[in-house]
């Protein structure tokens, strides 16, 4: 029976977004439920890409106990610039750190290792090899894959040899896992694509409905109560399509009981806020910082509509978690990207608004006008948004589910 489990990943609390968010969500709730749950990681970073000061004093080895579970991190090399190299120096030092850290676990049932990073799969298969424990491969993004696609990574010598060497260590690991599981059904077929012998599951990323819930918040002060607010909420990075965002706000700007309004953090946000100036967009878009994720709910569920534009290239290797929050809030959104996408897939299903693609800027504007004239309408959109969250991502049972995928290993 397993009761003792170990995470491996790189984003933890008290990170409150993205993979950091839902790791320590689940590894919380196993605590409470009785498991010993301990965390390899680093220092907290994203996504600011900067460790905060209140960490920066620490020492390199650090452990901390943080409702109920015990982390131990290494203060790995977080870079300033996000390029290629950079980033590969950030996941070595990961794993050359983490290694040590891995001694300090004498017993476990099951590792659980998150990718993008997928070496620590081999941290995982490093301490399984010891303890004996089942491996749990849990694939929240293709990192690379999607950096390919989206061009952040160009096409070369060197980075299509570093991209087979890497195919070929992804289907090793795969193999290797006990069980491996991913966020999105196209990314589960991706697994099968990446690696034929491995039989991988679904398990995807929840949403707490009761936490994210408009009948409960507060106005946020960075919407104004008096206008159309169009929200972007999230991670400022290479896989958004800000040619489209920009396009859509030159042709609303004009309105003016409309606001654009953009939160968040990422490795493209230096850039965008400069084009955002150049183009004369600032003052009608109005930048803020992250929230923490105790505001969130009065962040989300104060806007009239969400955004989220992708690019087109990136299908299958990026699920992104932030539409379970959009949708809960019970506001429409649009969202673009490639029409076989699972995102597309959940919006349409749900009826929660339009999927469009990239080139149908226009459309998206004139249909944005029709929404901003009817309360009714908003209200409608946004309440089967949230219906089809209650009914497939309930945080609940998606947790509960865990357990019993465990005890059948």
């Amino acid at each position: 029976m397993i009761r003792k489990i170990t995470f491996i990943t790189v984003n933890y609390a008290p990170e409150d977004s993205a993979i950091g968010l839902y790791t320590s969500q689940l590894a919380e709730f196993l605590a409470a439920e009785g498991y010993e749950v301990s965390v390899i990681t680093g220092f907290p970073y994203y996504p600011m890409w900067k460790i905060p000061k209140e960490y920066t004093d620490k020492p390199k080895f650090y452990t901390e106990i943080i409702n109920g579970v015990t982390i131990y991190r290494y203060k790995f090399f977080v870079p300033e610039n996000q390029s290629f190299s950079y980033r590969i120096l950030h996941i070595l030092s990961f794993n050359f750190g983490n290694y040590f850290n891995l001694k300090k676990i004498r017993e476990t049932d099951l590792i659980y290792c998150n990718i993008p990073f997928t070496t620590n799969v081999l941290l995982g298969m490093m301490l399984r090899r010891r303890t004996k424990a089942k491996l749990w491969t849990s694939i929240k993004d293709f990192e690379f894959d999607a950096a390919y696609e989206s061009g952040l990574l160009q096409e070369n010598v060197i980075s299509n040899i570093f991209k087979k060497l890497l195919h070929r260590v992804e289907e090793y690991i795969f193999t290797k896992s006990d069980i491996i599981s991913s966020i999105s059904y196209k990314m589960v077929d991706r697994i099968r694509m990446k690696a034929p012998k491995t039989n991988p599951v679904f398990f995807p990323d929840w949403v707490d409905v009761d936490f994210i819930n408009p009948e409960n918040y507060s106005q946020h002060p960075y919407l104004a109560a008096d206008k159309f607010s169009i929200l972007y909420s999230g991670n400022i990075g290479q896989k958004q399509n800000w040619d489209v965002y920009i396009a859509l706000a030159k042709k609303l700007m004009h309105l003016p009981d409309v606001e654009f309004v953009l939160v968040g953090e990422g490795a493209f946000k230096d850039d965008l806020l400069e084009r955002l100036k150049h183009e004369g967009l600032m003052g009608f878009v109005k930048y803020y910082e992250p929230v923490p994720y105790k505001d969130l709910p009065d962040l989300l569920c104060s806007a009239q509509l969400h955004l989220l534009f992708q690019k087109s290239d990136v299908i299958d290797s990026v699920m992104p978690s932030k539409i379970l929050g959009m949708m809960s809030s019970a506001r429409p959104s649009v969202i673009t990207g490639d029409a076989s996408s699972e995102v597309a897939k959940h919006i349409n299903l749900s009826q929660g608004w339009g999927y469009y693609s990239n080139d149908n800027v226009n459309l998206i504007a004139e249909d944005i006008l029709k929404l901003r004239e009817s309360v009714s309408l908003q209200t409608d959109l946004g309440q089967k948004a949230r219906r089809y969250m209650i009914e497939n991502f309930s945080k609940t049972e998606i947790l509960n589910s865990f357990i019993d995928k465990i005890q059948k290993l």
